[in-house]
């Protein structure tokens, strides 16, 4: 059987997740699951392919951050069409695989699609629904309608300038145009600067709602852990190096370490959080002295 589809996801130290995650997956023909346990202290790709004789596991010994653990998944895949998801996402409803390999294929420009995503507890508000391109100064933007309850509001599919890192397709021919996903940020902002390559290959990104996923959200890392706090600090940096340039590029860099970084040193050390000042100070440092 050809694949036509193959589902890649990230294991660290998640086994119980991403068991729950493969058991929630519908069949679909010519579907491949691919697992990567990414350094996990135990060997939990072996436990996987046990457990789920039909899934491709691989073990990497080290933790090659999201991107790289991806870019394994990438490497391994035999399908035309690439589905990355997070393991702490699970499928409840609505997974029409189908619907979102049409909507790639209704342009030759459209190289990647995101489905709509949605918190796992509670009611379910929104988590995305497609992004509003980021500031060139600030590099902040949000996420439509996150934290609202789905009324479908957001059920007419549109562009979006960047793909959630939750769950995302693209096209293989995309893929080795536009490049495999940097590795140099390990975790966070993968997916925003992987979005500006396939901008840069010529091809848009959309979001359509024809597909439901439901994400549990930082469960490896915390909400408000050191761990974050350093890479989001330091890879914002390392996005504006590599997607901007001239005045924009300086006054990101100038509002980023002289007035976001002081602003929640401030507020981390008020809360008692030294170790979150300390991570931000370290993530701006570990920028300043690493070259890519």
């Amino acid at each position: 059987m050809n694949t036509t589809i193959s589902i890649i996801t990230v294991n660290y130290n998640g086994l119980a997740d991403t068991c729950e995650m493969i058991d929630s997956l519908p069949p679909y023909e010519g579907m491949e699951v691919i697992v990567v346990d990414n350094g996990s202290k135990a060997n939990e790709a072996a436990v996987i392919a046990a457990r789920y004789p039909h899934v491709k596991a691989i073990r990497s010994e080290q933790n090659l951050g999201f991107a790289g653990g991806n870019n394994l998944g990438i490497k391994a895949a035999t399908g035309q069409y690439l589905f990355f998801i997070n393991n702490d996402t699970v499928v409840r409803d609505n997974w029409h695989l189908e619907q979102l390999i049409h909507r790639l294929e209704s342009s030759e420009k459209i190289g990647m699609v995101c489905p709509k995503i949605r918190f796992a507890w509670e009611t379910s508000p929104i988590q995305f629904a497609g992004y509003t391109p980021l500031s060139t100064v600030t590099m902040r933007n949000h996420a439509i309608g996150f934290g609202e309850e789905d009324c479908g509001q957001y059920d007419t599919p549109h562009p979006t300038p960047y793909a959630h890192g939750a769950a995302m397709m693209a096209k293989r021919a995309a893929i080795d145009k536009a490049g495999l996903m940097p590795e140099c940020f390990f975790l966070y902002y993968e997916e925003l600067d992987w979005s500006m390559m396939f901008t840069r290959a010529g091809y848009e990104i959309w979001y359509d709602p024809c597909c439901t996923i439901y994400h549990k959200e930082s469960k490896s890392t915390g909400q408000a852990s050191p761990l974050k706090t350093f890479y989001t600090t330091r890879n914002r940096l390392l996005f504006v190096k590599r997607n901007m340039s001239g005045l924009s590029k300086c006054l990101s860099y100038l509002y980023i370490i002289g007035v976001v970084a002081p602003k929640d040193m401030l507020l981390f050390t008020l809360k008692g959080r030294i170790d979150l000042a300390k991570a931000t100070v370290s993530g701006i440092t570990n920028f300043i002295k690493t070259r890519e």
